[in-house]
Parts: structure tokens; C-alpha cells; sequence
């Protein structure tokens, strides 16, 4: 540990005020990004969350080393933890394209919340550390995706006899390791011997696969079309 930390690692006023003071800074750091993406969660609920993390771990000490109560002192922070949860949970939402937004949102208020833990309880190396980390994940790494590439996406029209035939089709392109980004029912005709369908949208696989999937596809028993669409 740094020694440059250990005058203000004692439980007194002057560390409360500093863990509090950094626990600000750092949610605030964390939080501007945030609000310079104009994302769900800003400075201000950053901020909030860190300093609250901040002030619970600093409650459950001096609950146990000031008014020597049997308390644990890390039972208030898994409460934390837990609180968090639900907290980042509402960041997140599912688009009208069936995309899930908010992920990343929701995960740096946990880690937020965390750093505030670790202010709290006197680790100031691991909260600057995390700062920094977090921080370079939400900037450079968010460029460094752009440039990934990704698998490519594709759909299949397919129409069955039996509905439960789908359920075979599904397992069948996750068999060949094909993500499922989305499917979609379509309706079926004629009561008396129904034809169903469905839009099938996938991830993954070369040209080469996607033609060799719609092939095996149409072989499967109960199948009647499969179409690249």
C-alpha cells in the first residue's frame, strides 16, 4: 500500500471528510462522461451513488470500531452491492429493433458504487485505480469497438407444418453455433391443415455457412420453404 495514504487511513473527521470528498470527485469523474454521452445516467446520479456507497461503508465502521457495536462491518456493503442491482437495472432497455441499450450504463454505476465502497472504507489505491480503469473503459475501449468486427446478421423465412417443428430449427442453428438475434412468428393459413412461418434473424457464420444452414434447414422433417431473407 501507499504510504502517502496512511496519515488518513485512521477513522477521525478529517479522513470521514476526505473519503467523502473523494467519493464525490470520483463519481462525478465517472458521471461527466457519462453526461457527454447523454446516457440514461448522469453525473449527478453517478455522484449520488458513489458518495451513498461511500457513506455505507463508512457506517458499518464506525459502527463496530466507534460505538463497538457487534456489527459486521461488510454486511452494510453487500447491502450496497445488491441495492445497486436494481438501481442499474432500470438503465436498461430493450429497443423497438429488439436491441438491449443501457448494459454498460448499468455497470458503471455498479463499479461506481464499488469505488464509493472502497473510498469508504480507507482503500483510496484501489478506488484511483478503478477510476482510472473505468474511465478508459468507457472512452478507449468505446473506440475500439467501432472497429471490431462483427459476425454477419441474416434471416430465414421458414414455413412448417407442425408449430413445434420451430423449436427444432432454433436448436439446430445454435448447434451450429448461430446467435439468435431475434424471431418473429409470423401467423399461420388454413385451420384445417395449418402452415405456420416465422423470421428467424441470426448472427454468425460465412456466406458458405449460411447457404449450408438453409439447406439443412429444408431437409428437416415438417419443413416446408426456408428462404435467406
Amino acid at each position: 500500500m501507499l504510504k502517502l495514504f496512511d496519515p488518513i487511513r485512521d477513522f477521525n473527521t478529517l479522513s470521514v471528510v476526505i473519503r467523502l470528498v473523494m467519493a464525490f470527485t470520483a463519481g462525478t469523474v465517472i458521471g461527466l462522461e457519462r453526461s457527454y454521452k447523454n446516457k440514461a445516467a448522469g453525473f449527478r446520479t453517478h455522484t449520488l451513488v458513489c458518495l451513498g456507497a461511500s457513506i455505507a461503508s463508512m457506517v458499518g465502521i464506525y459502527l463496530y470500531v466507534v460505538m463497538r457495536l457487534p456489527a459486521d462491518m461488510s454486511r452494510i456493503g453487500a447491502g450496497v452491492v445488491t441495492g445497486l442491482g436494481f438501481i442499474g437495472a432500470g438503465t436498461i432497455v430493450v429497443t423497438s429493433k429488439k436491441e438491449v441499450k443501457g448494459l454498460t450504463t448499468a455497470a458503471g454505476l455498479w463499479t461506481t458504487g464499488m469505488i464509493g465502497l472502497a473510498v469508504g472504507a480507507g482503500f483510496y489505491e484501489g478506488a484511483l485505480i478503478g477510476v482510472i480503469l473505468v474511465l478508459l473503459v468507457e472512452t478507449v475501449f468505446n473506440d475500439i469497438r467501432g472497429s471490431i468486427k462483427k459476425a454477419p446478421e441474416f434471416g430465414i423465412a421458414i414455413s412448417y407444418y407442425n408449430r413445434h417443428q420451430l423449436d427444432d430449427v432454433i436448436r439446430f442453428c445454435k448447434d451450429r453455433t448461430l446467435y439468435v438475434r431475434n424471431l418473429q412468428i409470423t401467423g399461420h393459413t388454413n385451420d384445417a391443415d395449418p402452415v405456420y412461418s416465422a423470421l428467424i434473424l441470426l448472427r454468425g457464420g460465412t456466406e458458405e455457412d449460411q447457404k449450408e444452414t438453409i439447406r439443412q434447414i429444408r431437409e428437416m422433417e415438417g419443413v416446408i420453404s426456408a428462404e435467406l431473407v
